[in-house]
């Protein structure tokens, strides 16, 4: 016997014409197509989600057991190919960075020195600024902390103004890998992940500025912290030096182009030395001799060994491209900055495109899993050994411009995610601070433990910075931020140039002119315009999470006139230039394609069908 309100099966007329009236078959068809219509909608949101793994391509091609010796040799030798040309273009990569670096250097000239000697560097907020500066110009936070910590062992700095200047080169640092972010403009959701990719690493490092700064400010901590550190230093002996690893793959290349004198750098910097007096950077004297003290020759440079021998640089003791030019320092260094960007550019959309053509098949696919998975059972742990592993590789470079750099391109394809990128920079912070050590350890006397001090400055500044914003996931604002970045660059690209600019040239060039008219000029024009910043980011906030407890007017920006609230104005202009003509042609075709209407069907066929569903 059949109950009244239990629904029979569906005839088989039903099944073999693919009809079937849910009506009478219960609940479970439509769980199943609830269900099946749920893992559709979760796909789907995966595949339009911009921030997601890309889903790597399956290899089309016979399998492996199917191919014929000859075809298995091919399919090796091609990929040998690939990789072994892939490494060739990161090895161009990075000697590019090194010309870049070399090229910031010939064009600041001494304006380095200028800059780290300025009377107003006393200021916490200028020293911040002018750390900066020092390290865009210089293209590397190793060489800006090195320069800082010479200077503090040798007595121009003390440890509390030097401690700023230090925070500073920490943010200079990630402007190297934001220009190499530029390169993957072509591509709009590339270009989205890769600029977050940069600048997650500049927005550790300004919130954590901003953090520190202040508590620094009001209380000395990490001054006060390292100077017990360093108060019995009976272990410390002079004598460090550098680590070179890379170093030594890339300087037979890069000493052919180009070689610049460090200790004429670090003179400019100290402003002490014969060499302060020295009017180019590029490297005079690759040899020296023992020469008798009385036989010294005039015009050269000489170095006093012991009172009856002296080393004596060798003229024409160097053999690279630029060596003895009659072009100034400038010159080469604009030569030099072309040069650099083409080969850097060139090299990063070949390897780009390689990485594509390789992330095939189910090697492929367990090598893009295995990076951003998560270790088992523990699966917290996974972000600190990410740290670890930054910040060991980042020493065994000796730069994190060069290993974040290298992760930003592969951001950009999807190969690795934002949210495991972030660790991994945060690890190559840890790893910088060790040249600034070795630098340290390389003094002698009373300033070695002052060098020392600035150095742990750095190591803990960085270990606070990482213990804020780290190891509770509420915290981790900067990944949020950064998204933020990557979206708005992909609906405006013109914007991540801007942001380069204003963040590391305009902003600290700013405060830095502002500290020429004094403490009160600063104050009073600084002081402003930070309070507005402060209160509009709180507004911001509020009006996402809270907007009930705002007056209507404050709900929302559109009282304001719309080019203080919208980049809308702006982008206008800008794809109104000849030179973003392309750009111009594919927002047309966009909001063309947004236009477009779908036709759907009558609904007739279903009679759930709600005519004012608006869903594709």
């Amino acid at each position: 016997m059949v109950a009244f309100n239990q629904d029979p099966p569906p005839y088989d007329g039903q099944m073999d014409n693919g009809h079937v009236n849910t009506a009478y078959n219960g609940d479970t068809p439509s769980k199943a197509a609830d269900k099946e219509r749920e893992v559709q909608e979760r796909s789907q949101a995966k595949v339009n989600d911009p921030w997601a793994i890309v889903e790597l391509v399956e290899d089309s091609g016979p399998k492996w057991s199917e191919m014929s010796t000859s075809d298995k040799a091919k399919r090796i030798l091609l990929n040998t190919s690939k990789i072994c040309l892939a490494l060739s273009l990161l090895y161009m990569f990075i000697c590019s960075l090194d010309f870049l670096s070399a090229s910031f250097r010939l064009i600041a000239g001494k304006t380095t020195g200028d800059v780290l000697n300025n009377e107003y560097v006393r200021n916490p907020v200028v020293g911040l600024m002018i750390g900066i500066l020092v390290t865009v110009l210089v293209q590397s936070s190793s060489t800006s902390t090195s320069i800082i910590v010479s200077m503090v062992s040798a007595g121009i700095l003390d440890v509390h103004v030097a401690v700023p200047m230090i925070m500073g080169s920490n943010i200079g640092t990630s402007v190297t890998n934001t220009i190499v972010s530029l390169t993957q403009v072509g591509d709009r959701n590339e270009f989205r992940r890769a600029f977050a990719g940069a600048t997650v690493h500049d927005m550790f490092n300004w919130m954590t500025v901003f953090t520190l700064l202040i508590i620094e400010i009001a209380t000395g901590m990490l001054e006060k912290m390292t100077t017990v550190m360093v108060a019995d230093l009976g272990w410390a002996t002079g004598g460090g030096g550098e680590v070179k690893l890379l170093k030594y793959i890339t300087e037979p290349f890069t000493k052919i182009v180009i070689q610049l004198d460090k200790e004429v750098l670090n003179a400019w910097g100290t402003g002490e030395g014969e060499l302060a007096n020295e009017t180019s950077l590029i490297k005079r004297y690759c040899k020296k001799e023992c020469m008798e003290a009385s036989t010294t020759a005039p015009l050269l440079l000489t170095t006093t060994i012991a009172s009856e021998c002296e080393k004596v640089g060798v003229p024409h003791s160097c053999h690279f491209l630029f060596y003895e030019t009659s072009l100034t320092d400038s010159q080469v260094g604009i030569i030099l900055l072309i040069g650099s960007l083409l080969i850097l550019c060139t090299a990063l959309v070949l390897i780009v495109k390689i990485l594509n053509s390789m992330m095939k098949g189910k090697m492929a696919v367990i090598i893009k899993k295995t990076i951003n998975a998560d270790i088992p059972y523990v699966p917290w742990l996974t972000g600190y050994i990410a740290i670890l592993v930054g910040a060991v590789m980042t020493f065994l470079v000796q730069s994190s411009s060069i290993f974040t750099s290298t992760l930003t391109p592969l951001i950009g394809i999807g190969v690795i995610s934002v949210e495991r990128s972030y660790p991994l920079t945060l690890g190559s912070n840890i790893g910088t601070t060790t040249t600034a050590l070795l630098a340290a350890m390389a003094g002698e006397g009373e300033g070695l433990v002052y060098a020392i001090q600035i150095a742990l400055v750095h190591l803990f500044f960085n270990i606070f910075g990482i213990l804020l914003f780290y190891p509770i996931p509420f915290m981790r604002f900067p990944i949020p931020l950064a998204k933020k970045l990557g979206d708005t660059t992909a609906k405006y690209r013109w914007f991540a140039i801007m942001y380069l600019i204003v963040m590391f040239f305009i902003l600290p060039g700013f405060i830095f002119l502002l500290s020429l008219g004094g403490p009160y000029a600063l104050y009073f024009v600084g002081l402003p315009l930070l309070i507005l910043f402060v209160l509009v980011v709180i507004l911001n906030i509020m009006q996402i999470k809270c907007p009930q407890i705002l007056p209507n007017v404050l709900k929302n920006w559109n009282w304001l006139p719309k080019p203080l609230h919208s980049l809308s104005p702006y982008d206008k202009c800008c794809l109104a230039l000849p030179c973003c003509k392309t750009c111009r042609t594919a927002t047309e075709e966009s909001n063309e394609l947004e236009k477009v209407e779908v036709e759907k069907p009558t609904g007739l066929e279903n009679q759930g069908y709600d005519s004012n569903d608006t869903r594709f």
